[in-house]
């Protein structure tokens, strides 16, 4: 019997073989440990584990000059530790990349001290023009494949933050 973090687990990696995205580069996370075994177990997909989210980064957006569909797959955290890697690379030379992310934070997120996260995380996206799309219902998942496109028409980063109740398959 497959359990609810599973199902959504494997509906977003659909989604992303959908898109044509064959490379995923994820740092560990709990609330995507889930998601990172789906990608790391399907044939569709290479995925490496990196241990730096400019490694993530920097793999995604070499894999689009290659031809390659990527994903780069961490925490909110992790993702604010590489605004100047993504706004260095990605908006100076306009390389498309999807950034798949957990709303720390956010209701629904039961640790304190992520609190913080849920204050500044989306206002400092939306400060650098980072565009970014909350999946925070199970019908919501289909936005990965509009982020994807999206960030390949506007030749930039794009952002997908999923809630903790989605990942849990609660919402």
């Amino acid at each position: 019997m497959v359990d609810s973090r599973q199902a959504v687990a494997v509906r977003i990696a659909d989604e992303a073989a959908a898109c044509g995205i064959s490379l995923v580069a994820s740092l560990p996370d709990n609330w995507i440990s889930a998601l990172i075994r789906v990608f790391d177990g399907d044939e569709r997909f290479n995925h490496i584990a990196v241990n730096r989210e400019e490694s993530a980064v920097g793999l995604c957006s070499g894999a689009f000059f290659s031809g390659l569909g990527s994903m780069a797959l961490m925490g909110a955290s992790g993702l604010v530790t590489v605004i100047y890697a993504i706004t260095k690379i990605n908006y100076t030379y306009e390389v498309p990349l999807l950034v798949v992310t957990t709303l720390r934070g956010a209701p629904g997120d039961h640790h304190k001290h992520h609190v913080s996260n849920g204050l500044y995380f989306l206002p400092m996206l939306d400060a650098i023009g980072l565009t970014t799309v909350i999946v925070d219902t199970r019908d919501k998942i289909g936005e990965i494949r509009r982020a994807y496109e999206h960030s390949r028409t506007i030749s930039r980063p794009v952002v997908v933050a999923l809630t903790r109740d989605v990942l849990r398959g609660d919402a």
